[in-house]
């Protein structure tokens, strides 16, 4: 879907100078009359594309700030990379449980990954995202009938183990075997986020507000994935590719702002 917008951008830029090849014929047909000349300069005026440029640049601000009003609605803190990194920060969606409570959601640093991305094309992305989960022992089904499991750090992993495998894109499938691998792959990740203790995960030490957090970590062809959990009671999950878990210290992320 995002070749399909490139593509649009495309092609907005390439249209635009097409009336402005119009004028260069009328000008080179009568040399006699300079005052058809002096009018040319004219006609590029009405071909005016400068001020759709503002109007597709708003729409993205606005997109922003209704996708922050979902994180401002969450009871939880929500966490990002800390200071030390200094790249590109974007919001990306929030999880809701079935009475509209904020139950988990997604930062992104660095290059907004595409579905297609280096896998597939060879484009070198580097991106790391962060999942919050809220700690909660008691979750209602979507009918209402019944609990579901509390959210646990294995929620943070799948959470996470998922996220990375929307991004990834094996360069010899076709986009019709695309959907039977995704379902594929997101079962396994499941599973593997079952099994924690397990001998696909190690272990990995990073900074969390300051503090060193034990996280579980693994890496697999498409990237890596990460989870634990913090003394504010919430669950943190990460993954990426193109940028190396080792050096990635978290924090709570004070302003929104930086993000939207």
């Amino acid at each position: 879907m995002e070749t399909t917008s490139s593509s649009r951008v495309g092609v907005q830029p390439a249209e635009a100078p097409a009336p402005a090849a119009a004028p260069a014929a009328p000008a080179a047909q009568p040399q006699p009359a300079s005052a058809e000349t002096a009018a040319a300069p004219q006609q590029p005026e009405p071909a005016q594309p400068e001020p759709a440029q503002p109007e597709e640049a708003a729409t993205p601000v606005r997109a922003a700030r209704r996708t922050a009003e979902g994180y401002l609605r969450a009871t939880f803190p929500w966490y990002g990379l800390d200071g030390a990194f200094s790249g590109p920060r974007w919001l990306m969606q929030v999880g809701t449980g079935a009475d509209g409570t904020v139950e988990h959601g997604s930062t992104g640093h660095g290059d907004e990954p595409s579905a297609r991305g280096e896998l597939a094309t060879g484009e070198k992305e580097r991106f790391a995202v962060v999942v919050t989960v809220a700690s909660n022992p008691l979750r209602r089904s979507s009918d209402g009938t019944g609990v579901l499991e509390a959210t646990s750090v294995s929620s943070a992993a799948w959470l996470a183990g998922s996220g990375l495998l929307a991004y990834s894109w094996p360069g010899q499938m076709d986009h019709t075997l695309r959907d039977d691998w995704l379902d594929q792959q997101t079962e396994a990740a499941w599973e593997l986020a079952d099994d924690l203790a397990g001998p696909d995960w190690s272990t990995l030490s990073l900074p969390v507000d300051g503090e060193p957090t034990p996280f579980h970590y693994r890496e697999s062809e498409f990237g890596w994935v990460l989870a634990g959990s913090t003394k504010d009671g919430v669950h943190l999950g990460a993954y990426g590719r193109g940028m190396s878990a080792y050096g990635l210290g978290f924090s709570v992320i004070a302003d929104l702002a930086a993000y939207a």
